[in-house]
């Protein structure tokens, strides 16, 4: 809104800055958030039909903007910068949306105790953003999306995949094999991932496949000839050259950038993860040529 003011001058509603009350509220819910239980609850209830009351403000004043640039209010006598205007307008009706259904989840979660509202939002600016749950001790709860890579020989990732929607691991082992089948023209002679991958059923049509040896542990089996099996030297020595992979998550995330995807939307975060992958490629080809 303040950059249709900019273009298009005061003319039709003027724009009220709620920032600082916003701020203001987002602290005091900060702060009592701090005390748990249903005195905590008592605290945060009002402030945050303050949040919201501001929130609703806002938003009318958004749809007054979208509806003054539709008639004509708003407006530039520049061709460019009409153009400007469109746009920010077609900005500002997608974040009118989102915010909307943000307020009515929030309303269900503080109000109602629904923590589990369907189509939830985590970020009005990547509203597709999920939350991501690898039981990790360090980070229980993560952020975001979750990325594919395949690795084959020299380090080299030879594959990824940006999910739209966190799939199962288990039901990305087969189609990694049949990618590695196309991509390279031959069937890998072993496969490695961790136990997530683990299902008898992906072990048995990997087998039918052509792979000769399957490094995925099942951590849950009672069997003893499972456990034995699971003690070879090949299978452990599959599991090591996994436990590198892990490595080479990281150094993507800390060399080239995985971390936090600098690019916007779906679009844009497949591309960074793309780049990401070209950048390490290009080290570990180098080095294999170089040997």
């Amino acid at each position: 809104m303040k950059k249709v003011t900019a273009i298009a001058g005061v003319a039709g509603t003027k724009l009220r800055d709620s920032m600082r009350s916003v701020q203001r509220r987002v602290a005091d819910i900060a702060r009592a958030s701090r005390a748990k239980g249903e005195k905590g609850k008592q605290k945060i209830e009002p402030l945050y039909r303050k949040l919201l009351a501001t929130t609703g403000q806002v938003v009318g004043q958004a749809k007054r903007f979208s509806s003054e640039i539709a008639s004509g209010v708003k407006r530039s006598s520049d061709v460019l910068k009409q153009a400007a205007i469109e746009g920010l307008k077609r900005e500002i009706d997608s974040m009118v949306e989102t915010v909307g259904k943000v307020a009515g989840q929030t309303k269900a979660r503080v109000f109602g105790g629904d923590t589990h509202v369907e189509g939830k939002i985590m970020s009005v600016f990547e509203t597709s953003t999920e939350v991501i749950r690898k039981g990790k001790a360090s980070k229980p709860t993560e952020f975001g999306k979750m990325v594919k890579i395949h690795e084959a020989e020299n380090q080299i990732v030879i594959d990824f995949e940006v999910y739209d929607k966190k799939p199962s691991d288990s039901d990305l082992l087969i189609p990694s094999i049949a990618a590695h089948q196309t991509l390279m023209g031959r069937t890998p002679d072993l496969v490695a991932a961790d136990a997530g991958f683990y299902s008898a059923k992906n072990v048995a049509e990997a087998e039918e496949m052509g792979v000769k040896r399957v490094s995925v542990p099942n951590r849950s089996t009672k069997s003893p000839a499972r456990r034995q099996y699971q003690k070879q030297r090949w299978f452990k020595k599959g599991q090591k050259w996994r436990n590198g992979c892990e490595g080479r998550i990281s150094l993507l995330k800390r060399r080239h950038g995985l971390r936090r995807s600098l690019y916007k939307k779906d679009a844009g975060m497949k591309r960074w993860v793309g780049f990401g992958v070209i950048a390490d490629n290009l080290i570990n080809i180098g080095r294999a040529l170089a040997k």
